[in-house]
């Protein structure tokens, strides 16, 4: 069975609920209710990666991490 997490009412949903909501206020789907309850947490660690590693992307680009420099298309610049 299939969990989904309500971001609205941060409430676990599993996926044969019949009033389960539909869209954009539901993240997943998870395998298990324990992943779902989890998914603000789940989602904030690998935001916090994703950044981390653009950052690092950005220092080997331009040689300074704190570059908001994201164009690497030389024909722009």
């Amino acid at each position: 069975m299939s969990y989904w997490f309500n971001v609205k009412t941060g409430k676990v949903e599993a996926h044969e609920d019949p009033g389960r909501a539909q869209g954009g206020d539901l993240m997943g789907p998870y395998e298990t209710e324990a992943e779902a309850t989890q998914a603000l947490e789940t989602a904030r660690k690998r935001t916090e990666a994703w950044d981390e590693a653009e950052r690092r992307e950005r220092e080997w680009e331009t040689g300074d991490a704190d570059s908001n420099y994201s164009d690497n298309n030389p024909l722009n610049g």
